[in-house]
């Protein structure tokens, strides 16, 4: 993992209806702003667009991140992402757009593999800060990795057809200034 990062992505998860926030948000939100304080980054980019009630996952983790001492114009929130695949795609373009180009991905450790492999996939240099969990047993790390199986699979379609959209856009015609054209048409 770098030392240093051009920002933070923290992956939305589950929000209650009341606005507060799962132990697995809290501890995403945590390992986040513990990293922006240490100076590891200068911008985080909160990253779900799921709501919960009337809560959505991006807006309840920027208000537990300011909470938390990081300032609220340090925080951008991506807020139309339902998927590990979407979160990747749509924080790409805010990155892209702040110049950043090395990101550290925060999110549990059972899920970090996979939401690496789809920043990386949509061109970010994405590397795993992931938040530290309690202890699961059997079934539910056996229903994780199910879980994470399943998406994989459906993060792989959603790129090939991502992919397939981009090949079947025509692309204009370069544009052809008046001395270039004169010149063809004199040959």
């Amino acid at each position: 993992m770098p030392e240093r990062a051009d920002a933070i992505v923290v992956l939305g998860c589950r929000v209650l209806p009341s606005g507060r926030l799962t132990t697995a948000a809290l501890r995403r939100a945590k390992k986040a702003a513990d990293a922006y304080l240490a100076g590891v980054a200068p911008h985080i980019v909160t990253s779900g667009g799921r709501r919960w009630g009337a809560q959505i996952e991006a807006e309840a983790l920027r208000r537990e991140l300011v909470r938390a001492g990081v300032p609220d114009e340090a925080v951008t929130s991506e807020l139309w992402s339902l998927t590990t695949h979407e979160n990747a795609a749509f924080s790409a373009e805010i990155l892209r757009r702040r110049g950043a180009r090395r990101v550290l991905v925060v999110t549990c450790a059972w899920h970090v593999e996979r939401a690496i492999q789809n920043f990386r996939c949509v061109g970010v240099d994405a590397w795993p800060l992931p938040s530290e969990g309690v202890r699961a047993g059997a079934v539910r790390r056996a229903y994780r990795r199910g879980h994470e199986l399943v998406c994989a699979w459906l993060d792989r379609r959603a790129l090939g057809r991502a992919h397939a959209l981009v090949r079947a856009v025509p692309r204009p015609a370069p544009r052809v200034s008046g001395a270039q054209s004169a010149e063809e048409n004199a040959r």
